[in-house]
């Protein structure tokens, strides 16, 4: 079971917390709003797409995930709207005790520090409640919005994964940037903080 779910976090105007049913209206808006604009980045099926979930299928298997101990599902709400979602998924405990992380952003607030932030919290709670070791983001080298949260964030470039994930209907190169708990002590947002103060 994953301590302590569900959680929410919060920093400033960003609160991350887990997806809830009467969200449907309004994630369902989000989502078609930025439809082409989330296309290029999203994981897709080699065997094809089949039925979709509904809505409250998809919340129900989020909130199983979580509380088994395997995933994160949040929200990512921007002065009390919702605007995307950040995911901690793949968790693996014992002797790898990691994590991957992939988020989504509505395109009308991208590039306002928002997605760094979340990632920040999240890794933040993965090193310090979960007592997870490392935490990674795969991102594919066409998408500059996402490098751009990685170097802001000083996550570590470990290279190319050719053919690493299937992403809008072929098998896609990925970068992979990490972190360790080791390397952040201070917690990662309160460097990201200090590193923003600088500039």
């Amino acid at each position: 079971m994953t301590p302590g779910w569900p959680v929410e976090l919060r920093e400033g105007s960003v609160r991350l917390r887990p997806l809830r049913r009467r969200d449907a209206a309004v994630w369902r808006s989000v989502r078609a709003a930025n439809a082409s604009w989330l296309r290029p980045w999203e994981a897709t099926s080699p065997e094809g797409s089949g039925p979709a979930p509904s809505f409250p299928q998809m919340v129900r298997g989020f909130s199983r995930e979580a509380r088994a101990g395997r995933m994160l599902p949040f929200v990512v709400e921007l002065d009390g709207a919702l605007v995307g979602q950040i995911t901690v998924s793949g968790i693996t405990w014992g002797s790898l005790r990691s994590a991957h992380v992939g988020y989504w952003i509505d395109r009308r607030v991208a590039g306002r520090g928002t997605i760094p932030v979340a990632l920040a919290l999240v890794a933040d709670h993965c090193f310090g409640t979960l007592r997870l070791h490392r935490v990674e983001v795969n991102i594919r080298p066409e998408n500059a919005a996402s490098l751009r949260v990685a170097e802001k964030l000083g996550m570590r470039d470990e290279g190319l994964r050719k053919a690493y994930l299937h992403i809008d209907g072929a098998w896609r190169d990925h970068r992979t940037f990490a972190l360790t708990a080791g390397e952040v002590p201070e917690g990662l947002l309160a460097r990201y903080r200090a590193t923003q103060r600088a500039r």
